[in-house]
């Protein structure tokens, strides 16, 4: 027979063994975490322990290019800030590079409406994940896209345009720095929402693009005002409206789109992402910078000559802002039926 006696200092020896366990786990976890902790803050405090590449998915001179060095000139970080144009693709390629690279918050990349909102819809392969793959760092600046003409093309407004269009069917040609740009995409929706047909040829760079319509290769262009308005200004081309809802301080001679098509709107945007899973104390030094930089009165001023609005956000704001613009450039690309070539 069992002594009772004996069974309860057995079992109360043996309780403090089954605790134990889950004890070592809990603690074990906990050593887990705030290791993980550390070593996050640590990341932050070290940052940045190099110079930073600043991506841009495009040739020099447009607008991307021109924030990306703005900011390189500007920024204090401790560390020159580089700026590497890694053009193709739509800006695929450049966006691609970054989305690979260490989640160190060294390599970040000045997105575009096209690198993180159109092309998913666009490209019907996309060799990156544009939600996934990147760390939102801030929304930096919108602008209309100029909708330009050829000088010797005969019409003066958009009305005159349409008329021409639509008396000429796939007659003219309109131009892009690459397909999926907010260039490309603004084509395909005046095309949709007016009944008219003319033909995309994308180039690899706007620099490539603008001397064959000054040359009269192709008649129509949607480019970004930075990179239009100047050159409309020198009368080398004719600007016939902005692609906004409202007119640009920058341009306000200018009529919309929208004046004479209801519903036309397409603004350019462009904004600082790093790859995923960069430490979120990394992010935040980078978007105080990007904030500080970008609030400069002589940035500032700059911007505004060149038609640009400063719309600087948090990551988080970013995050939400690209899933609306993602939900509402896939339908404009059904619509249109665009699809990359």
């Amino acid at each position: 027979m069992t002594n009772p006696i004996q069974s309860e200092s057995t079992n109360q020896t043996s309780a403090p063994k089954r605790l134990a366990s889950p004890l070592r786990r809990s603690l074990g976890l906990l050593a887990l975490s705030l290791g993980a902790l550390s070593a996050t803050g640590a990341a932050a405090q070290a940052f940045p322990n190099k110079q930073l590449r600043l991506v841009v998915t495009f040739p020099s001179g447009g607008a991307p290019d021109i924030l990306a060095r703005l900011f390189s000139e500007k920024a204090q970080l401790g560390f020159p800030v580089v700026v590497d144009n890694r053009p193709g693709a739509g800006g695929n390629i450049g966006a691609d590079n970054v989305a690979k690279s260490p989640a160190d918050g060294h390599t970040i990349v000045m997105g575009t409406v096209g690198t993180h909102s159109i092309n998913g819809a666009l490209y019907e392969k996309m060799p990156y994940d544009m939600v996934k793959d990147f760390s939102p760092i801030s929304l930096i600046a919108s602008a209309p896209n100029l909708l330009v003409v050829n000088n010797a093309l005969p019409v003066k407004n958009v009305p005159e345009l349409i008329a021409y269009m639509k008396a000429n069917p796939n007659k003219l040609s309109f131009g892009s720095p690459g397909i999926g740009t907010s260039v490309h995409v603004s084509g395909e929706l005046f095309k949709s929402l007016t009944g008219t047909t003319m033909t995309h040829v994308p180039y690899k760079g706007r620099q490539f693009a603008i001397p064959d319509l000054i040359g009269g290769s192709i008649q129509v262009m949607f480019d970004n005002m930075p990179s239009a308005l100047p050159m409309a200004k020198e009368g080398k081309i004719r600007a016939l409206a902005q692609t906004t809802a409202k007119r640009s301080p920058a341009a306000l001679d200018v009529p919309t789109v929208a004046e004479s098509v209801p519903g036309f709107e397409a603004t350019t945007w462009f904004a600082m992402f790093a790859p995923a899973n960069v430490p979120r104390p990394v992010i935040d030094r980078l978007n105080a910078e990007v904030l500080r930089v970008f609030k400069l009165p002589d940035v500032q001023e700059r911007l505004k000559t060149l038609g640009l609005d400063a719309v600087l956000s948090s990551p988080d704001e970013l995050a939400r802002y690209q899933a609306t613009e993602i939900t509402k450039w896939a339908k404009v690309v059904k619509d249109s039926g665009a699809k990359a070539e």
